[in-house]
Formats: C-alpha cells, sequence, structure tokens
C-alpha cells in the first residue's frame, strides 16, 4: 500500500510543477505582447488648415477653393476675356 501512496504524492507532486511551468510559460507569452491590445494615439496637434484661394466661377459667384485642387495658372487674362468667359443671366 505504501507504494501507491508514494506514486500518488509523486504524480501530485509532478502535476504541480508542470502547472507552474505552464502558467509562467503563459506570462512570457503575455509579455511579448500577443494578447496587448493596439493602443490609440490621441493628436494633440491643431488639426490642418486648407489652403484656399477666392476665385470667381463661371457665373459670377466668389467662391473659395482649395490650392490643391487648381491646376497651376499661366498668367493673368485680361479683361476682355473674362466678361466674354462669364455667362450672362
Amino acid at each position: 500500500m505504501k507504494e501507491i501512496e508514494s506514486t500518488s504524492g509523486e504524480l501530485k507532486s509532478r502535476r504541480k510543477l508542470l502547472t507552474g511551468i505552464g502558467i509562467l510559460s503563459l506570462f512570457s507569452i503575455w509579455r511579448t505582447g500577443v494578447f496587448n491590445k493596439k493602443k490609440t494615439v490621441i493628436s494633440c496637434a491643431p488639426p490642418v488648415q486648407k489652403e484656399t484661394m477666392k476665385l470667381l466661377s463661371q457665373d459670377g459667384r466668389l467662391v473659395e477653393v482649395d490650392i490643391a485642387q487648381i491646376k497651376s495658372t499661366l498668367g493673368k487674362i485680361s479683361d476682355q476675356d473674362l466678361q466674354g468667359w462669364i455667362k450672362k443671366l
């Protein structure tokens, strides 16, 4: 009977040892970042303001347009070209 009791005691101590090793291995996996969520970063800088330019539309209204949307202008046009370009209502 003592042999059976001694083997069950050894099994219990072995199970405790293996359980401890398993828990320690889980801690190392947890520390590497497998289970970590990505932290969101909040920007403290003020929002970037788009640069706009006031231009005259074809129907004669003054509108603001983002500079990034404008193709480069070749030069100024004459007054007569402008008057011919504006649609008369």
